[in-house]
């Protein structure tokens, strides 16, 4: 109950102001505060004109009408950056997870991402804006990787390749975008956005202006000072960890003591290092006083200290080179693209850059190139009915077969072949005995016998333990590759998928990517259609039943990485940075399965755990009613060695398509 009574003091707290029991304050349209001043440690509330000494909050007693006013929350934590995330950014998805909860505790309606894509944030932003519609409070709260660009706030999505300055700014979502969405007209509106990330400029040395003015109605609480860096503890972020804790004291309090006994605890705890920084188009005021310094010493001195701060640029971006360095650098990454998007990613970061006359030429260029070109002519794809074998072709997609599949010895591992160009025809693998294929363009079948294997690993990721003994009771066949571009195309063909990003699939003998969950669930329903066979996505417990074919070690091959036997980065040739290799370009595992291990992430069945505690051990799927975020297993060519383990594994909103995604197929043996 307390936490009700909080949220109203909250909700209460701001709109007293507006009424008659706060009249005496003075009323400001768009005030900015920060937490302290830096050479008094008093508040101070900066105006358009003057800065004047803040007035405390009056005491506001909640109404029923408060109590009953709808509350709407957004959640985001990114932590999963590839090369660019410090390890502690896996505190980010716990940061969310953990405001997640204690929201709810306090009655809002909480749609919570973590490890958000573009696309996926975008989605949530607009689902978000309709939810608002009803009236209220709306909340947002972001936790991960950000930066300053001007007055421009940019919240990064999950994914960023930190070799490709680029993607800083071409995958990041605009804090104006957040801002707009929660705008729309509403009955008693009042918009809170909480913001545990850093402010500086990665493409520069200094920031070169204070975050953009907030909307009527809103107060931007930052975790840091324009300019400045976020630090993370052991599990939480510093900032993070202080509002949860006060949200959790068991005391009522104003938004007012709120906000300045978090921006206390984090000041204490970070030698000054870090100030939070606070934002606010409201009449209403901010006070932090000594006292207010005092008490969150005395706090952060009895607290539990489970979390002790651990870096302080845990949540921001460094660039090894100079800022005028890091411009020739980002120009370099983009400048042989065919892609608008790079460039209009060049002039987010420097509208005003050495390079910004050439990118807006070449926006235009290729733009103009691209409504001159005449559509491409569809693939063409042999009927998907038949289902006699096909007249003789090695390719994988095409190799002839025999009509039934019986379990059978697995093939002796073929050597590695030539290293193949991505535009090139892929390596020729002729059935083995077992493998078989129920039509022209189906994928070619490997069947895996039953047994018994360890699940998991002892590695230092919670989401890989417990190991757990699985058996798998009955045999089954699995995909010899990953469904390929041609393959995907005879469904297209069939009128039951959807088309494929042409940018993402030029190469028939690639496999399929920018796939969702959902995408691979169309295409393996259309193949039991039309084979009259039982086709799905592997369990998860299949797959790497499959993918450790009898090895215990890290990886198939064992427990280093070995040039040459996965499509990763940093795994040996051939490697392309625009795309994965023709399936079947590296060495099969075991039991001649191909890709296991990089080319693309493969979607499996199961819903999204974060542990294996419960974990069923007989190889079902695990799944959940209203599951959201599906598994995705064996790393992709944009990844290093160390995604490429069997045990890895990573989730993905089902929905959301993803260049890095595909998958293969299972079919059950009677």
């Amino acid at each position: 109950m307390w936490r009700i009574f909080l949220l109203v003091c909250m909700a209460g707290a701001m709109q007293a102001q507006w009424g008659n029991a706060c009249a005496a304050a003075p009323q400001h349209d768009h005030a900015q505060w920060t937490a302290t001043d830096a050479a008094t440690g008093a508040g101070v509330a900066v105006t358009d004109t003057a800065v004047s000494p803040i007035t405390p909050i009056t005491p506001f007693t909640p109404s029923r009408g408060n109590a009953q006013s709808p509350r709407v929350a957004l959640v985001i934590g990114n932590g999963a950056y590839g090369d660019l995330a410090d390890p502690l950014l896996h505190n980010a998805p716990r940061d969310a997870e953990a405001m997640r909860d204690t929201l709810r505790a306090l009655g809002f309606d909480v749609v919570t991402l973590t490890n958000a894509t573009p696309q996926s944030m975008r989605q949530a932003i607009d689902e978000f804006r309709e939810r608002l519609r009803t009236g209220g409070v709306g909340l947002f709260y972001f936790g991960g990787h950000g930066m300053q660009i001007g007055r421009r706030t940019l919240l990064m999505s999950a994914g960023v390749d930190a070799r490709v300055p680029a993607s800083l700014a071409s995958h990041s979502i605009e804090l104006q975008s957040v801002l707009e969405a929660m705008q729309s007209p509403r009955a008693g509106r009042l918009n809170l956005v909480i913001l545990d990330t850093c402010l500086n400029n990665p493409f520069a040395r200094d920031t070169t202006g204070d975050p953009q003015a907030p909307p009527a109605d809103t107060l931007i609480a930052y975790a840091t000072a324009p300019g400045g860096f976020a630090a993370d503890g052991a599990r939480h972020g510093v900032y993070t960890n202080a509002l949860l804790r006060a949200l959790n004291s068991g005391s009522p309090q104003t938004l007012g003591s709120l906000f300045q006994h978090v921006a206390a605890q984090v000041q204490v705890a970070t030698g000054d290092q870090q100030r939070p920084w606070i934002a606010a188009a409201l009449p209403l005021s901010l006070q932090l006083s000594g006292a207010a310094r005092r008490d969150a010493s005395a706090l952060l001195a009895r607290a539990d200290q489970d979390d002790p701060v651990v870096t302080l640029h845990s949540r921001g971006i460094l660039p090894k080179d100079s800022g005028e360095q890091y411009e020739i650098t980002f120009w370099n990454s983009i400048k042989d693209s065919n892609y608008p998007a790079d460039y209009e990613a060049y002039l987010k970061a420097y509208p005003n850059g050495r390079f910004a006359t050439l990118a807006h030429a070449r926006i235009d260029r290729l733009r103009a190139a691209a409504s001159a070109a005449p559509p491409a002519a569809p693939a063409a794809a042999p009927a998907p009915q038949t289902v006699r074998p096909a007249a003789p072709a090695n390719a994988p997609g095409n190799a002839p077969a025999p009509e039934h599949a019986h379990p059978a010895p697995a093939p002796t591992p073929a050597a590695p072949p030539a290293a193949a160009v991505a535009q090139k025809p892929a390596p020729t693998h002729p059935l083995s005995a077992g493998e078989s294929r129920d039509c022209a363009t189906c994928p070619v079948m490997v069947p895996v016998p039953a047994g018994s294997f360890a699940m998991g690993s002892s590695t230092d990721d919670p989401s890989e333990k417990p190991v757990h003994h699985v058996s798998i009771g009955a045999p089954f066949a699995i995909g010899k590759y990953e469904v390929t571009v041609e393959q995907w195309n005879a469904c297209v063909a069939a009128n039951a998928c959807q088309k494929l990003t042409p940018e993402s699939n030029t190469n028939k003998a690639s496999p399929a990517r920018d796939l969702s969950w959902d995408d691979a669930q169309q295409y393996v329903k259309w193949l039991s259609k039309v084979t009259g066979k039982s086709y799905r996505l592997p369990t998860e417990a299949e797959w790497e039943y499959a993918d450790r074919a009898g090895t215990t070690t890290a990886y198939w091959w064992g427990d280093q990485m070995r040039k040459g036997s996965a499509n990763c980065k940093d795994c040996g040739d051939p490697w392309h940075k625009e795309g994965p290799e023709p399936v079947g370009s590296f060495a099969p595992n075991p039991l001649g399965l191909y890709d296991m291990n990089g080319s693309v992430w493969e979607w499996t069945a199961d819903c999204w755990h974060n542990n294996y505690q419960g974990a069923p051990v007989d190889g079902h799927a695990w799944d959940s009613p209203g599951c959201e975020m599906r598994v995705i297993r064996g790393g992709s060519w944009r990844e290093g060695a160390g995604y490429m383990l069997t045990a890895t594994r990573f989730k993905y909103s089902a929905g959301v398509r993803q260049s890095q995604d595909g998958f293969r197929v299972v079919k059950d043996l009677k």
